[in-house]
């Protein structure tokens, strides 16, 4: 139960998010990175597919901890400068949501995968969040908005590491194997769902 605890309580550090009291409208520089920041937390389809990211590299070894999230980050970086420059991209929404549903069943189902191959899969991902950023971005400036999202991706991504790290190290190996494909299930169905929905 102790270890269950520190668990909990490691996790909850790692959700904490920064506050941005007292904005003023006018401080562009100041409200566009909050607005960045806020984007990916604003949508169920981008925070499971970010944490499921962190959570699937941690299933894939020492090198996939590093490779995995920064191919999304820095695929989705590619994808807002795709949507910046007019670019149009099919799909985008679509395949969001499949991402959801197949980072899930990667870590359901321990896809016994080399974290090249983890890394190309979150990258192709990454690309359409980005797009989908920049293709929300309004009247925001580009690097200051861009900051905060990427920011806000780094963090979610983190989440997942820590929970999948921590799964391994605070529980005893079969529980943490276990607790990690419960969660992948769950995600998968939520994003099955929203597929469907």
């Amino acid at each position: 139960m102790k270890t269950l605890v520190k668990f909990l309580a490691a996790t909850s550090l790692l959700l904490a998010f920064p506050a941005f009291a007292h904005v003023s409208a006018t401080d562009h520089a100041h409200t566009d990175f909050a607005a960045g920041l806020a984007h990916p937390f604003l949508g169920v389809d981008h925070i499971l597919a970010m944490v499921a990211v962190g959570l699937w590299a941690s299933t894939l070894g020492r090198r996939g901890l590093i490779a995995v999230p920064a191919a999304f980050v820095g695929v989705m970086v590619l994808g807002f400068l795709a949507a910046l420059g007019g670019l149009s991209l099919p799909l985008v929404e679509p395949v969001i949501l499949a991402s959801v549903a197949v980072l899930g069943l990667a870590i359901a189902f321990a896809l016994p995968v080399s974290p090249l191959f983890g890394a190309a899969v979150a990258g192709f991902f990454g690309f359409f969040h980005g797009y989908a950023h920049g293709a929300e971005i309004g009247s925001a400036h580009m690097l200051t908005y861009g900051a905060g999202f990427v920011l806000a991706t780094v963090v979610l991504h983190a989440v997942g590491l820590g929970l999948g790290v921590g799964a391994g190290r605070l529980m005893n190996a079969r529980a943490g194997r276990l607790s990690l494909r419960v969660a992948g299930g769950a995600i998968a169905a939520w994003g099955l769902l929203m597929m469907v929905g």
